[in-house]
């Protein structure tokens, strides 16, 4: 693996664990139709305002999602630059090969021949 092509698995692993949460989830795929006000947003789930705003900013401090004020509401979108992003990682992490190397190894024959010659 090159260092172009190297990933970065703190940030990925950060973004995997935000949308581990089902409310976050459901968030997202909301907000896959297209900019939502956070009224509306409420209105789907029993949690407070503030509650929300902590969900979003955990969202926007990765880059899923963005924010932009209009009147006293916030309008929240996805990043789709950032979420094709995180699409083509996960399918370059399930891509059999990237590490074909180990799957040659030869440990145990390694062994064995040692073994045998202590035999």
């Amino acid at each position: 693996m090159n260092d172009e092509a190297m990933i970065d698995y703190a940030k990925y692993a950060r973004i995997f664990k935000v949308m581990s949460d089902p409310k976050r989830l459901k968030i997202i795929d909301m907000l896959s139709e297209g900019e939502l006000c956070a009224c509306k947003i409420l209105e789907e789930f029993h949690i407070t305002q503030p509650t929300l705003s902590h969900d979003m900013k955990v969202m926007c401090d990765l880059g899923i999602v963005k924010a932009r004020k209009e009147g006293k509401w916030m309008q929240y979108s996805l990043d789709i630059e950032v979420l094709n992003d995180v699409y083509k990682t996960v399918g370059r992490l399930m891509i059999p090969g990237a590490y074909a190397g180990l799957l040659n190894c030869n440990c145990n024959t390694e062994r064995e021949n040692e073994k045998n010659e202590s035999d």
